[in-house]
């Protein structure tokens, strides 16, 4: 099933990333192929990576998504937490416009992966933060009451 395949990849795409944050996506098949993980889904998971730690290129669309949004999921809650709401329920892509281009402002997220992400996928950047920001929109809720039961 897609849809439990790709929930199980946006689970575990950082799954090296604490332990190894200087290898991330290298240690990751590894740590996957020992847990027994299929090469379909460690190739997915590590394409997040392209450009940055791996040479996995994102073929299949939602590879492509996540390569896009990995960076710009970063961005936006940043961008969130600036607002007197520290919400992205009331975002406006031309608020995140104005972050985006302040390249001081959450200088950790790269701009140039997040437009790459873009390219690959055909749509312009208005297009993937509108989207993005109505993804993040939908889980908010269910994420926060999450974090109120730490």
């Amino acid at each position: 099933d897609d849809a439990e395949f790709w929930g199980i990849v946006g689970l575990l795409h950082d799954v090296d990333f604490e332990q190894y944050p200087n290898e991330h996506c290298i240690k990751a098949p590894e740590l996957l192929r020992e847990a027994g993980v299929g090469e379909d889904m460690i190739h997915a998971i590590c394409s997040h990576g392209y450009g940055l730690t791996v040479d996995i290129k994102p073929e299949h669309e939602m590879e492509k998504v996540l390569y896009a949004v990995d960076e710009l999921t970063g961005l936006i809650g940043a961008a969130a937490l600036m607002r007197p709401s520290k919400s992205v329920m009331d975002m406006e892509v031309k608020s995140l416009k104005k972050k985006y281009k302040d390249k001081k402002f959450a200088a950790g997220c790269s701009r140039e992966v997040i437009e790459n992400g873009a390219d690959m996928l055909g749509w312009d950047l208005p297009t993937l933060w509108e989207k993005t920001i109505e993804a993040m929109r939908s889980c908010e809720a269910d994420i926060a009451a999450e974090m109120d039961k730490i």
